[in-house]
């Protein structure tokens, strides 16, 4: 048996005026990093090659490997290597975290093929489509650690790469590199200086981080991501020769139209006339918030095991006008109640 428990919540914004918005990209998406909710649209399911915006899944690989601070001594792995480039050579010692500075600051096609090698060997093309599977990129196929179009090239969906940069946007070392604007490193037989070849990091005052990526068959690929009043967005386009000026407007957009609304609260669940549960002490383990528009409103049902018991008792489910985007686990734990022994009982007499 069920119960629900329901409580309406009604968020209205400031007026102002929605205008449209369009990109000269042939794929474009802008996407809420926290609710996956999509701002923006225009085809982001065709699948096209996507170019050095591939090094954002080898990077993920390098940082959730654990070995960011080992030494890689670079090998005849880079021998393959051309096009973009940090310019490392054999024999040379660096860290695998500078290597990754080195991949997404400077698009180093030598560094890509560097992690590769140190991380997964012949496997890591596979350990790339498995971490693609895993994430739900659909319609993405990777078959190098670096996005040349040599042979098939890497192939994907602006909505592919949204998911996987809102999942790596998650990883603090990640997001740590991906935000840097210079990094220096010194080896034993170089000393580097690299600035970050992402120019919204420099011009827009909300970038948080992003992957630039450009080849003759892809054309210019870009990822940005965005924050600005606890809105966390990310952009991709993929061939749009106008893509910098694309993304400043697309997050102008996103900031001017949308607000982020907290809906959900981690920890202590307070329920009105709840009597069921009187004894139990109700908890949310997450906290769930969404971007919203002007007069767009939120529901939100706490549907909860009639009996009452310990553990997992239901689920609050959330609604935007009546379609579910959301639930959350509500769990119950017996609240611990003193009872007075007899003595005790004769003292509060007296």
């Amino acid at each position: 048996m069920k119960k629900w428990i329901v409580v309406f919540l009604m968020f209205f914004l400031y007026p102002r005026e929605i205008l449209g918005i369009t990109t000269s990209a042939q794929s474009a998406i802008m996407m809420d990093m926290n609710s996956k909710r999509i701002l923006y649209a225009k085809n982001i399911h065709e699948i096209r090659s996507v170019a050095s915006i591939s090094k954002i899944m080898t990077a993920l690989l390098a940082v959730e490997s654990g070995k960011l601070d080992d030494i890689v001594t670079i090998g005849n792995e880079i021998d393959k290597s051309y096009g973009s480039g940090i310019y490392i050579q054999k024999g040379e010692k660096m860290s695998l975290r500078d290597l990754v500075y080195g991949l997404m600051l400077r698009s180093g096609n030598d560094a890509a093929y560097a992690i590769a090698e140190y991380v997964g060997g012949e496997n890591f093309v596979d350990m790339m489509n498995i971490k693609a599977k895993e994430l739900g990129m659909k319609n993405t196929t990777f078959h190098n650690p670096n996005g040349l179009d040599e042979e098939e090239g890497n192939n994907s969906t602006a909505y592919d790469m949204a998911l996987l940069t809102s999942y790596a946007m998650q990883i603090p070392e990640y997001k740590e590199i991906v935000s840097t604007k210079v990094h220096q490193v010194k080896t034993n037989k170089n000393s580097y200086y690299w600035i970050n070849k992402h120019k919204l990091l420099f011009q827009y005052e909300y970038t948080t981080g992003g992957k630039t990526g450009f080849t003759k068959k892809a054309k210019r690929t870009l990822v940005s991501t965005a924050s600005k009043d606890h809105l966390n967005l990310v952009i991709v386009t993929l061939n749009d020769g106008n893509d910098f000026l694309d993304h400043v407007s697309l997050f102008n957009y996103g900031f001017e139209n949308y607000q982020a609304v907290p809906v959900l609260q981690r920890g202590k669940l307070e329920l009105y006339d709840e009597r069921y549960y009187g004894n139990y002490s109700l908890s949310l383990r997450n906290s769930f918030s969404y971007p919203i528009q002007e007069n767009e409103n939120i529901k939100i049902k706490f549907e909860l095991e009639e009996e009452p018991k310990e553990g997992n008792v239901g689920y609050a489910k959330v609604y935007l006008d009546d379609k579910e985007i959301y639930h959350e686990p509500i769990y119950a734990e017996k609240t611990i109640t003193h009872q007075r022994s007899l003595l005790e009982w004769f003292h509060q007499l007296w």
